[in-house]
């Protein structure tokens, strides 16, 4: 069985997010994805309610389940699934850092990592730039998922 961990903290997730997530489901025959905690960035979005619309976003793909992560590594979250880590990049910056990261877990996880590029038309959507959106009251229900739209509006 090939599996497959998307990992994030998805503050808040966004039709890029979706976008990988449902091209790796269509890759691999189980995807997790971990919503986790990072000490390192000040979340707009409480855990449950980035959980709940993680969840909400990917109700419809049958392979994709969603876990709250924290007090784990990627590494750690990807090897308890026996599975590869799947990662999103929109540009040369993520791609730099993704490569970085990816030969970190393989050393000190033995995970390997795959990288799928965003599709040219939401390379500019970010998790920052939906924040942005909010913050100044501006639309932002077409840069994320219907269903995480819906909790996370408020």
């Amino acid at each position: 069985m090939k599996n497959a961990v998307i990992a994030g903290t998805f503050d808040p997730v966004t039709v890029g997010h979706l976008d990988i997530i449902l091209r790796a489901a269509k890759l691999f025959d189980s995807v997790v994805v971990g919503v986790f905690e990072n000490g390192e960035k000040r979340t707009m979005f409480d855990a449950k309610t980035r959980t709940d619309a993680m969840r909400a976003a990917v109700a419809d793909i049958k392979n994709v389940t969603v876990e709250a992560a924290s007090d784990i590594t990627l590494a750690d979250f990807a090897r308890a699934h026996n599975a590869v880590i799947v990662k999103g990049i929109r540009n040369a910056v993520d791609a730099d850092y993704e490569i970085g990261l990816a030969a970190i877990n393989k050393e000190t996880g033995g995970v390997e990592t795959v990288i799928l590029a965003s599709a040219p038309e939401l390379s500019f959507v970010s998790s920052t730039f939906v924040r942005e959106m909010i913050k100044y009251k501006k639309p932002y229900d077409k840069y994320v998922p219907r269903g995480a739209y819906e909790i996370i509006k408020g």
